[in-house]
């Protein structure tokens, strides 16, 4: 069976010390799974949880994915990307510890779009790190995007990508990603709308292996109240809901977006009506699915030719280092991207 990728994310922030504190503490979690990143930085996460005088766990270099199968149990199997270097500090944005995440990131993707591995797993990256690096990209999901564009041949616009967060309760996803408001706002258009419809409907029926029920926030208080509060509703909204009905998507909106969540949560007792929502721009949809527990809750980008998941969390720099994150997140990230591969 192909392995599962895990980047390292940025080596200042959390991302290696929670793979180590998995890989030490429920090592069956990541049995056929390689890290993607540098060695010297896994060995002092796993320092991290070492007792003063104790044994290092050990670190085996993999130069290519293949040699997996030949590392002893109780190793820590690293693919190495780049040259090793001395860790960053603890914390500190770092232009190199930006450029060696984003490396670690498209080492990985390149490798899953081959067929080398069966998915990948991403921990957090840092905005800042990356900008200082000059990578021209926000976040994951714009250089996955370039990077499946450039491996199909395509231009980015022609990948288009959206942004998944879910946990058992709820599911959403956005219209927009790192943009300011007003930049989301205006990217608030029915061809916009109806795409990101498209996208969902296709990942999350394919996952549920039925028909999703899709609800579609409005922009404004109340879905514009009829007009009152904003014509975007009348005049983009609703056109895009009825094309994608036309389609034969279940589609209902848009609602009043300050309740649909509550109307779409699977609690104990409360059966969810829709099984996705659809909001508009990037903290109208997480904003609901984080309040309900930054624990539980999974970022899976939908739309690329390969399956990528990561914890909703960010590299939490103020407590890196201390061996105190937790690690639910990476956890729930790991189990997803295996049953979407169909490796569980």
């Amino acid at each position: 069976m192909k392995p599962l990728a895990i980047t390292q994310g940025d080596a200042a922030g959390i991302g290696p010390e929670l793979i180590a504190k998995i890989f030490l503490g429920t090592p069956d979690t990541l049995k056929n799974c390689v890290v993607v990143g540098d060695a010297a930085v896994m060995q002092r996460a796993l320092q991290i949880f070492s007792d003063a005088g104790g044994a290092r766990v050990p670190v085996v270099v993999l130069n290519h994915v293949a040699q997996l199968s030949a590392v002893a149990p109780g190793s820590l199997p690293v693919l190495q990307v780049g040259a090793t270097a001395a860790p960053p500090a603890w914390g500190v944005v770092s232009a190199a510890a930006g450029r060696q995440a984003a490396d670690c990131v498209s080492w990985a993707a390149r490798a899953a779009l081959r067929g080398e591995v069966a998915a990948m797993v991403t921990a957090p990256l840092h905005k800042e790190a990356l900008a200082a690096a000059g990578v021209p990209y926000p976040g994951h999901t714009e250089l996955l995007q370039a990077e499946a564009a450039n491996f199909l041949g395509r231009t980015p616009q022609d990948v288009p990508v959206r942004m998944m967060l879910a946990n058992e309760e709820l599911r959403t996803v956005l219209v927009s990603i790192h943009v300011s408001l007003r930049e989301a706002i205006d990217a608030v258009t029915q061809d916009n709308v109806l795409q990101t419809l498209q996208i969902t409907h296709a990942a999350v029926s394919a996952s549920l292996g039925r028909p999703a029920r899709m609800a579609l926030a409005g922009l404004n208080p109340h879905a514009g109240e009829g007009g009152l509060f904003g014509r975007e509703e009348i005049e983009v909204l609703i056109p895009a809901v009825a094309a994608a009905r036309a389609m034969g998507m279940l589609v209902t909106g848009p609602l009043a977006p300050d309740t649909v969540f509550m109307r779409a949560r699977h609690a104990p007792g409360h059966p969810g009506e829709f099984d996705v929502v659809v909001a508009m721009y990037h903290d109208q949809g997480l904003i609901p699915v984080k309040y309900l527990g930054v624990d539980k809750g999974v970022n899976v980008t939908l739309g690329l030719p390969l399956v990528r998941t990561s914890p909703d969390h960010g590299t939490a720099f103020d407590i890196a280092g201390q061996g105190v994150a937790d690690v639910a997140s990476l956890r729930a990230a790991i189990a997803m991207a295996r049953a979407l591969s169909g490796m569980s």
